[in-house]
């Protein structure tokens, strides 16, 4: 792995999904899947941030009066009907482990949908730093996750799954995005894979 070349993408580590009283927690099934998403996701940046990698995140913060969302349907719906990642409240804000990280997290705002290229100035900040490849992490799987892949692939983007540090509604929707889905696309690698292969770039 050139870590010059590769970025991870963090989509959705914002309260709302992942804090105890999370509006959209519960869309999760076994909400201890979210916390394990995390953790996962705890020991990859930890990994990464020894190698100096980019790593970007690109919450979804919307206006007060979800403007951006004015014809929404399904979980955008439910998004909207419940007031979740509303500017200005604490479910929109990033979760306290990634923003313990400092400036080591790129912050590329702008998301009101499930795609992190659309509206925002996430493919600028990438091209300026090399970047070529790309391994996603976050939630939700079926969404966020699916679209953002698709869209960096349209992009020329090699694209990388993380396959324990997203998490799908239910169980079944997880395996069968990892098993079906995302190899039409991309590479699938869980996060042991990947740390395998920074440590062995750490310590070349």
């Amino acid at each position: 792995m050139d870590t010059n070349q590769t970025a991870i993408i963090l989509v959705g580590y914002q309260n709302d999904y992942f804090a105890s009283n999370g509006i959209l927690r519960g869309v999760i099934e076994e909400a201890n899947r979210v916390d394990k998403t995390l953790s996962n996701t705890l020991k990859l940046l930890e990994a990464a941030t020894e190698t100096g990698m980019t790593i970007v995140s690109t919450p979804i913060i919307l206006t007060s009066d979800y403007r951006g969302l004015a014809e929404s349907v399904g979980i955008l719906g439910t998004i909207k009907e419940s007031g979740a990642f509303k500017e200005g409240t604490p479910g929109a804000e990033t979760i306290p482990e990634i923003l313990d990280l400092g400036d080591q997290i790129i912050y590329v705002n702008g998301k009101q949908g499930f795609n992190g290229f659309s509206n925002t100035e996430l493919d600028r900040v990438l091209q300026e730093r090399g970047i070529k490849r790309l391994l996603l992490a976050g939630m939700i799987t079926s969404l966020c996750i699916d679209s953002t892949g698709r869209a960096a692939y349209e992009r020329g983007y090699r694209v990388t799954i993380v396959s324990d540090c997203i998490s799908a509604r239910t169980p079944a929707e997880q395996e069968f995005y990892c098993q079906n889905i995302f190899p039409l696309y991309s590479d699938v690698m869980d996060s042991a894979q990947v740390i395998d292969e920074l440590r062995a770039v750490a310590a070349a």
